[in-house]
C-alpha cells in the first residue's frame, strides 16, 4: 500500500504511511481498499450516480470488532470519517472526498427467530434480505418499498412503507441495538439499557454511533397479499385525488395507498398503447385477510375510469420488489420532499399543474398515505417526530445525463415551493437530498434532546458526515 494523505477532523490533511496501513489491514478481519487498489472504483459507487466522491480510503468492514477497530484508528489519527451500508442515501452521506469511509456492506446478515416473532439485521442488509428471510416464516418487519435500500439508513431515519399504517414505522417495531459509539466501545442498547442512545438511534439517523445490529419484531403477514395499481389517465388527475384525499379518510389502517404520477411503464396488464403516456396510479396493499383486501380495494376501482386494473394477491416479496427496475442504480436521482396534514385543493391543483410537466421520462410525484398506527405514537416517544403527518409527498427526478441537471433540478425546487405553503414545515430526514439544509425540519420539537443525547455519546461530533446533530 503506497501512503496516503487523509483528511482529519479539523480540516488538514494527515498522511498515513504505509506502514500504518498496513499495521491496520492485519487487524481486519475485513480490508482495506486504496485508491489505487483494483476494486476501488466499485467500492466508491453508490445508487445516486450525481455523487461522485473520492474517498482517500476505504475499510471494508466484516463484522463488529472491525466497526470497532476502525473507529478506534480514526480517533487515534484524528481522521473525518463517514460510514456506508448499502449507499442507498439520496444525498450520498455514506461518502466524502478525502475522507476514511467505513463500509459496513459486508456485514450483511439477518437471523429470524420465528417462535419469538424477531428478526435480526445486520447493517449491509437489504429490505429485499431481510424480506426474504423472514417470509420464510411467513413474517415481516414494516419497512420501505424498494428491496435494494439498506435496512440500516432506512430505521435510523424512520422507515415507512406498505406495512407502517398497521404495523407502525421500522423505528416503533426497533427492540434492541448494537452500536458503536464514536470511542470504539461497544453498546447493547434496548429500553433498559442506554434507553437515551435506544431512543435517539430511532429517527435521529447516524449521529449517535454505527449500529452493527438491529432487532426487530416481526409479524404475520401474506404470503399473499391483496396489492397492485390501478392505472387512470393523466386528465383525470384532478377529480381522481380529490376523490382519492376522501377515500382515504375512511380507509382502514390495514390498507395503504399512494398516488402517483408518472409516465406509464411497461406494465403487463397495461395495454401497449398507454406505455410511456402520463397517468396517475393509485398503488395499494392491504396487510390482511383475501377477501378483506378485495372490499377494501375495491373503491379505488370507482375513483375515475381506469385504464388498467392490476388489483390481485400477490406474493408479499413480490410486490416488496415491483418498482425496483424503476429505481434501478446508475441514473441521476434529485429529490424535494414535505410532509402534509391534508390534501388541499389547492395542492392538488399544484400537483396536477406541475405534473402535467415532468422534467423527465423517469420522474415521478408520489404522496404516500401513512396516519395509522404511526401517529398513535407520541411525537417525543422515538426520535422520529412526525406523528401528525397524513401524507407524504417526494418529488423525485430522475434522469441519465449531466446536461439535463439544471432543467430537471431547476423544477423540482420550483415545484417544491409551490407546494411549500400546504406543507407542515416537516421532512423525513430520509428524503433530504444533499443541496439542502432542513435538519430543524427532519428533527422538530426532538432536536434539542437529540443534541443532549450527542453530547452524551459523540461530544466531538466525530460522526459529522450526515444530517447533523451538534453537540448541545
Amino acid at each position: 500500500m503506497k501512503e496516503l494523505n487523509v483528511r482529519s477532523l479539523s480540516g488538514e490533511l494527515v498522511r498515513l504511511s504505509s506502514e500504518t496501513l498496513e499495521e491496520l489491514n492485519t487487524t481486519l478481519r475485513g480490508e482495506v481498499i486504496c485508491p489505487d487498489d483494483a476494486r476501488y472504483e466499485a467500492s466508491r459507487q453508490i445508487w445516486n450516480a450525481m455523487i461522485d466522491r473520492e474517498p482517500a480510503l476505504i475499510v471494508r468492514c466484516t463484522g463488529t470488532a472491525d466497526v470497532m477497530q476502525a473507529v478506534s484508528f480514526a480517533r487515534q489519527m484524528n481522521l473525518l470519517v463517514s460510514v456506508r451500508g448499502a449507499g442507498h442515501n439520496i444525498a450520498g452521506k455514506s461518502l466524502c472526498d478525502e475522507a476514511m469511509l467505513i463500509d459496513l456492506s459486508g456485514i450483511n446478515y439477518v437471523h429470524v427467530d420465528p417462535d419469538r416473532r424477531r428478526a435480526v439485521a445486520g447493517p449491509g442488509a437489504t429490505l429485499g434480505d431481510l424480506d426474504h428471510e423472514a417470509q420464510r416464516y411467513g413474517l415481516a418487519v414494516p419497512v420501505g418499498i424498494n428491496s435494494t435500500t439498506g435496512v440500516g439508513g432506512l430505521t435510523l431515519g424512520g422507515g415507512f412503507g406498505w406495512l407502517s399504517r398497521s404495523l407502525g414505522l421500522s423505528v416503533d417495531n426497533l427492540v434492541a441495538a448494537e452500536v458503536v459509539t464514536a470511542q470504539g466501545e461497544r453498546l447493547r442498547c434496548d429500553a433498559e439499557n442506554h434507553s437515551d442512545l435506544f431512543w435517539a438511534i430511532r429517527g435521529g439517523g447516524g449521529n449517535f454511533g454505527i449500529v452493527t445490529s438491529f432487532e426487530f419484531n416481526a409479524h404475520p403477514v401474506g404470503p399473499l397479499v391483496m396489492s397492485g395499481p390501478a392505472v387512470f389517465p393523466f386528465d383525470q388527475a384532478r377529480s381522481l385525488l380529490q376523490a382519492y384525499r376522501k377515500f382515504c379518510a375512511s380507509s382502514p389502517e390495514q390498507l395503504t395507498t399512494w398516488a402517483v404520477i408518472r409516465t406509464a411503464p411497461p406494465l403487463p396488464f397495461l395495454d401497449p398503447q398507454y406505455h410511456g403516456q402520463l397517468a396517475v396510479i393509485i398503488v395499494a396493499l392491504y396487510n390482511g385477510p383475501m377477501d378483506e383486501g378485495e372490499r377494501a380495494i375495491a373503491p379505488i376501482r370507482e375513483l375515475g375510469q381506469p385504464i388498467a386494473d392490476g388489483f390481485a394477491p400477490h406474493p408479499f416479496v413480490a410486490f416488496q420488489q415491483a418498482f425496483d427496475p424503476l429505481l434501478t442504480p446508475g441514473s441521476r436521482n434529485y429529490w424535494k420532499s414535505h410532509n402534509f396534514a391534508e390534501l388541499s385543493d389547492g395542492l392538488i391543483d399544484t400537483l396536477v399543474e406541475y405534473g402535467g410537466r415532468l422534467p423527465s421520462p423517469q420522474s415521478e410525484i408520489f404522496v404516500a398515505q401513512l396516519g395509522g398506527a404511526i401517529n398513535r405514537v407520541a411525537s417525543d416517544a422515538t426520535a422520529y417526530p412526525h406523528r401528525d403527518v397524513e401524507y407524504v409527498m417526494n418529488v423525485h427526478t430522475r434522469w441519465d445525463e449531466h446536461a439535463d441537471d439544471r432543467e430537471c433540478i431547476g423544477w423540482a425546487r420550483e415545484f417544491f415551493d409551490a407546494t411549500k405553503a400546504y406543507a407542515t414545515g416537516g421532512v423525513y430526514v430520509n428524503f433530504i437530498s444533499e443541496d439542502e439544509e432542513r435538519v430543524d425540519g427532519a428533527y422538530g420539537s426532538n432536536y434539542a434532546k437529540l443534541a443532549q443525547v450527542k453530547s452524551t455519546y459523540d461530544p466531538d461530533n466525530f460522526f459529522r458526515i450526515n444530517q447533523n446533530i451538534a453537540p448541545s
